[in-house]
């Protein structure tokens, strides 16, 4: 079962903000999804999963929100072995 979270605004700030992101609903999953990793609620993984995003591609999303990727060494673990999978390709 997946979480549906609604966020109610004013008609005039949501018109505003609906200019320059016409996805609300994808930039507020994602500022959430960024702030449960920057407080250790959830892992690069499943930061990764939550997005719907491949797990390389997961610093990205963190450099946009200025939150540092901290791994731990079974993650580290995981995207070596990830990369070396994509590199033998």
């Amino acid at each position: 079962m997946a979480l549906s979270i609604t966020i109610d605004l004013p008609a005039d700030i949501e018109q505003r903000l609906r200019h320059d992101t016409p996805d609300l609903a994808a930039d507020a999953r994602e500022a959430y999804a960024v702030d449960l990793y920057r407080r250790e609620r959830i892992t690069a993984a499943e930061l990764g999963l939550a997005l719907g995003i491949h797990r390389m591609s997961v610093d990205a999303v963190l450099k946009k929100h200025g939150v540092m990727l901290e791994l731990s060494e079974d993650e580290f673990a995981l995207d070596l072995a990830d990369l070396r999978a994509n590199f033998r390709k």
